[in-house]
């Protein structure tokens, strides 16, 4: 699907409000030119309309490749008032290119959402019989769960007696973003700039700032920056 202010809202709105999150690496690319990117000036862009966001990930990623010895630069920084996300014709896109290297930069590390998805997960707890009850050996059941012979002869242990746990369903919305990062050495030839390209999945974002410094550490490994 195509990435629209919508679905950057909702990332935005599920980064700051959710509770749990996971960050992986769905597949990821390298040139046999990617080590040129160390000698680079790099510009980190964050493809988004929302401020906060933006700001976040590009910081974590340039701070990332900065401590790997790389020198890296915000673009909200040094070009604060370009809109990454606002569509471009080539004329404007050859303008833009051409204002990033007069600044100094020769190299261009831009993040994208490429897609965003939601699911609905069922999960069942309960539905059965418990004996045990909290104090045991265990944490939760009582000692004689410790050997079969204990458990065997317990009168807890024969058919039909315990407590019965009544079954709970619950069903929660999981939001999945897939993200692209993008790598380019600008002193190459248009058409053979491209260094790497790594996808990433971020599952159930829980806040911005975690998020973006969970995401940054994985590009900056899937790049293989050392």
């Amino acid at each position: 699907m195509k990435t629209s202010n919508y679905s950057l809202l909702i990332l935005m709105v599920t980064l700051i409000f959710s509770s749990c999150s996971s960050v992986k690496v769905l597949d990821s690319w390298k040139g046999d030119n990617v080590s040129s990117i160390r000698e680079k000036n790099i510009l980190v862009i964050a493809r988004t309309d929302n401020n906060q966001a933006r700001i976040a990930f590009e910081q974590e990623i340039a701070e990332h490749l900065r401590n790997k010895g790389l020198q890296a630069t915000e673009s909200f920084k040094k070009m604060p008032h370009i809109e990454p996300n606002k569509k471009l014709d080539e004329a404007q896109v050859n303008a833009l290119t051409e204002t990033i290297k007069r600044e100094g930069f020769d190299g261009v590390i831009l993040s994208v959402i490429k897609d965003y998805s939601e699911q609905q997960q069922t999960t069942t707890d309960g539905g059965y019989y418990a004996g045990g009850t909290m104090g045991g050996m265990y944490g939760m059941y009582p000692g004689y769960y410790g050997g079969f012979g204990g458990y065997y002869g317990h009168p807890m242990g024969y058919v039909g007696v315990g407590s019965y746990m009544p079954a709970t369903t619950t069903t929660r919305t999981v939001k999945t973003f897939v993200l692209e990062t993008v790598a380019y050495n600008l002193d190459e030839a248009e058409g053979k700039q491209l260094v790497a390209v790594v996808t990433s999945s971020i599952e159930d974002p829980s806040s911005v700032s975690k998020n973006a410094a969970e995401y940054a550490d994985k590009i900056e490994k899937a790049l293989a920056v050392k």
